[in-house]
């Protein structure tokens, strides 16, 4: 069977098993007790902050904040519904120990980053015309497309409140990570909404807009509660390239879901990116390869850019499977899960110069395992 390796080309490879997370001479294992505990304190300790943070706002965008973080449901009620994973939180408080501080040191980058990633699912999900997530209506759904915008505006603004509150040289130097972050996930979206409206889109330019929309964040993330506390630039910015090939490996995985992921998992619809006609990493690798099956998807694929979104959504369930069955069989699964394995391996490699304590070194290593074996 034939894939694609990272600049387009042939390479061999196994056929795609369903589990993109293992090969024959490369087993990742992921100690779940460790990775559960770390995104677990994450979790505790941002939270207080972040509500805490979402109360400034006014009404009723606090109240429709609240509805997003799943702290309330649609009527007002409490709620526990899922929040999320909670990465980003655990990272920032993880790297602030890198630099021998006490994890408490790195929350307010940890909010931060929170507060810049839920802005952007926020408007995301708004210009994407996504009705789920976390297993429930999205914002704009519920609350209508104005306040989404809004309180993603408004929670963009307190991340940098939150971070220059401090008032130290620290804190400065943090949030200009953060707003440069803030911009290339901008250009991401940007790219990856301007990709729709294209035929072909090259799997540079893909993992280019990727790495823009999902890496960046995330090397803030790791980066930032290290600056907090007190790491020179070198350190951040090795830590920060560890953070954004961590983001193209998550994305890989996100875009594997995206297609072939559990709605029960997930909490999208079946073959959710390609209702969305998303040219996501498997997609454009598809339209790379120079398998048969690679002509058949493209031949589609320029049909349904004629089609009007509402006549697209009228597919049933057997077209969107077939358009998924030829990216598979164009090679572009495989070498999507190889592609979050090689982004795994160059995210880890880029921390062996860092100077850290040997636990601080083992749980990014078990955080990095569980963003390429995730199933949500």
């Amino acid at each position: 069977m034939t894939s694609l390796d990272a600049a387009g080309t042939r390479t061999n490879g196994e056929d795609p098993g369903g589990k993109p997370v293992t090969t024959a001479n490369q087993k990742t294992v992921v100690d779940d007790t460790s990775v559960s505990a770390l995104l677990e304190r994450g979790r505790r300790l941002a939270t207080p902050v972040l509500r805490s943070a979402v109360a400034r706002l006014a009404p009723p965008m606090d109240t429709v904040a609240a509805y997003h973080f799943g702290w309330i449901d649609a009527q007002g009620r409490p709620s526990d519904a899922d929040g999320g994973k909670a990465v980003r939180p655990a990272l920032a408080l993880l790297s602030a120990e890198v630099a021998g501080a006490t994890p408490e040191t790195g929350l307010p980058g940890a909010v931060a980053v929170e507060l810049v990633h839920n802005f952007s699912l926020l408007h995301d999900d708004l210009m994407d015309g996504d009705e789920q997530r976390r297993h429930r209506d999205t914002v704009w759904k519920v609350h209508g497309p104005a306040q989404a915008v809004l309180v993603g505006d408004a929670l963009f603004a307190l991340a940098n409140e939150i971070l220059l509150e401090a008032g130290t040289a620290e804190a400065g130097r943090a949030t200009r990570r953060l707003t440069r972050a803030s911009r290339h996930l901008i250009d991401g979206q940007a790219q990856d909404i301007s990709y729709e409206q294209r035929e072909r889109v090259t799997v540079e330019e893909c993992l280019e807009m990727e790495g823009n929309k999902t890496g960046a964040l995330l090397a803030c993330a790791v980066s930032i509660g290290a600056v907090l506390g007190g790491a020179d630039d070198r350190t951040a910015d090795a830590l920060e390239s560890y953070g954004y090939h961590l983001g193209l490996a998550f994305q890989a995985v996100d875009d594997l879901l995206g297609i072939w992921g559990d709605p029960e998992a997930t909490g999208k619809q079946t073959w959710s990116d390609l209702r969305q006609r998303k040219k996501s990493l498997p997609v454009v690798a598809a339209l790379a390869s120079d398998e048969p099956a690679s002509e058949k998807l493209a031949q589609l694929m320029a049909a349904d850019a004629k089609k009007s979104q509402a006549e697209f959504e009228d597919f049933d369930e057997a077209e969107f499977a077939a358009r998924a069955a030829l990216i598979e069989e164009a090679g572009a699964r495989e070498w999507t899960s190889q592609e979050a394995k090689r982004q795994h391996a160059t995210a880890l490699a880029a921390l062996e110069p860092v100077d850290m304590p040997a636990h601080v070194r083992e749980q990014l290593t078990a955080l990095a395992d569980f963003v390429v074996v995730r199933r949500r």
